[in-house]
């Protein structure tokens, strides 16, 4: 590779005897990942299915290395939302930040959702994830991965680090801050990477982590924790970045997390002799089977609010309780209350096609309708998700949405048609083809090997697919 000459010498400088490893590692092939999505299958059924040959990523439970000559984002489980496509050592973050079910987290830079997806899987379906990319294209990508993995209880917005801390004052439990960076550790996997690399950007992206940081600790309840990670081997970026935190909010600490074969300490020397650094991670890919990657967990030292979070703040409030009963009102004014008839037409479908309504609010943006986490206020905010999206109202009718199809199970629905992947059946549904059916009139949920793909419609025998048409191949 022809790597930055400024790069190569302030590598050598830092690493003195490893560097010949360490540059060595650049004629290795990167290593494809991929991580179990379960909230849409178990783990044990994943490792049995998978028609890959699949060996486990040593730092993450649902994590596997998969082999240079397999294509497993062609397949129809990866359209179906069973796995998601993630390098290894990225896989690492998630796992530090050790989210549980209940929590109220916050992923701050999200696209492409690889985090997000696996932070909503540990999660379970329980509390709020809200994931968050400041860059329009992006956002989009990031909430149609949400949409792909079956998640419930995710909000996508589309905002600035300082638009969001004015809504969320001390209100999530763990915040996620995989931060703008100038790439490093993706040099083998991402020539463009390589060619927007400068000193300059180095110190511009650090300066810019010291900023998001900042607004991060702001919407952070007492005794929450942040995650702060990049994919460089910067400096100024990694150890010295988490010391000048540390020197801003002394009443944060570094905890160390599970330490793994390869992975690294952080180095007091490059954070001008910090020793609270060393409990930082370092994923060095001539240490292991991945790119390069840095991680902090950042814990805060105040008393752990019992319930989870603090209640959501109307802006420029200090009280982290003051407003829990507007907030909960304020995210009804956010949307619209359907009308009778949007009620009838959205009970006919539950009638017909579902063993029963989807448990949360319902609120309509537009025509579209939405299952909202109801503590939220979103007034104000670049909302592109706000919660599940059910279905749109049409004429005097209401369409299910691919979301929904996406979050519910065989087991939820009255009717569905099973596909398996030992025909053409899935091939024939992807590309938007009808097909012949013995399954009652009405909505029907298509299933492949028992998961769910999307919807089709029954009429007199056949299957109109519903699959969306700007996914169809």
């Amino acid at each position: 590779m022809n790597l930055p000459q400024d790069f190569t010498k302030r590598m050598q400088d830092l690493l003195g005897a490893e560097y010949e490893d360490f540059i060595k590692s650049y004629e290795r092939d990167s290593f494809g990942g991929l991580r179990a999505n379960t909230l849409k299958i178990k783990y044990d059924d994943f490792t049995g299915r998978m028609p890959f040959t699949l060996t486990p990523v040593p730092w993450c439970k649902t994590g596997f290395y998969y082999e240079k000559d397999e294509r497993p984002g062609k397949h129809a489980y990866h359209e179906m939302g069973l796995y998601y496509m993630q390098e290894p050592s990225a896989m690492s973050v998630a796992e530090l930040a050790d989210v549980k079910p209940g929590e109220r987290v916050l992923d701050l830079c999200a696209a492409p959702g690889g985090k997000s997806t696996q932070l909503a899987a540990t999660m379970r379906g329980e509390g709020i994830l809200v994931s968050n990319e400041i860059h329009p294209a992006r956002c989009k990508i990031l909430s149609q991965n949400i949409e792909r993995m079956g998640i419930r209880n995710a909000v996508v917005t589309n905002e600035t680090p300082q638009g969001l801390a004015v809504h969320f004052m001390n209100w999530f439990d763990c915040i996620v801050v995989d931060a703008p960076c100038s790439g490093e550790g993706m040099f083998r996997k991402d020539e463009e990477a390589v060619n927007q690399w400068s000193l300059e950007n180095v110190a511009m992206c650090a300066e810019r982590q010291d900023e998001i940081l900042d607004e991060a600790v702001k919407m952070l309840a007492s005794g929450g924790r942040i995650v702060y990670s990049t994919c460089t081997f910067a400096p100024a970026e990694d150890e010295a970045c988490v010391h000048r935190f540390l020197e801003r909010h002394p009443d944060f600490e570094v905890v160390k997390g599970n330490g793994y074969e390869g992975f690294a300490q952080g180095n007091p020397a490059w954070a001008e002799g910090d020793e609270r650094v060393k409990d930082t991670h370092r994923l060095w890919p001539h240490k292991i089977n991945g790119e390069g990657h840095f991680a902090a967990l950042l814990v805060h030292k105040g008393e752990k609010i019992q319930e989870s979070g603090a209640q959501a703040q109307e802006p420029g409030t200090k009280s982290a309780t003051a407003s829990a009963t507007n907030a909960k009102n304020k995210s009804k004014k956010n949307a619209k209350v359907l009308d009778r008839e949007q009620e009838q037409l959205y009970g006919d479908f539950i009638k017909d096609a579902l063993l029963e309504e989807p448990a949360g609010e319902k609120v309509l943006f537009g025509d579209a309708l939405y299952l909202m986490p109801c503590e939220m206020n979103l007034k104000g905010l670049k909302v592109l998700r706000p919660g599940l999206h059910l279905g749109t109202f049409e004429k005097k009718r209401f369409e299910p949405s691919h979301s929904l199809a996406l979050a519910l199970k065989p087991e939820d629905v009255k009717r569905s048609h099973n596909l398996t992947t030992a025909d053409d059946g899935p091939e024939r549904y992807l590309r938007g083809e009808s097909l012949v059916t013995d399954e009652g009139k009405g909505w029907t949920l298509v299933c492949v090997d028992g998961y769910s793909a999307g919807w089709g419609k029954v009429s007199n025998g056949m299957l109109k697919n519903h699959y969306p048409k700007g996914l169809r191949r």
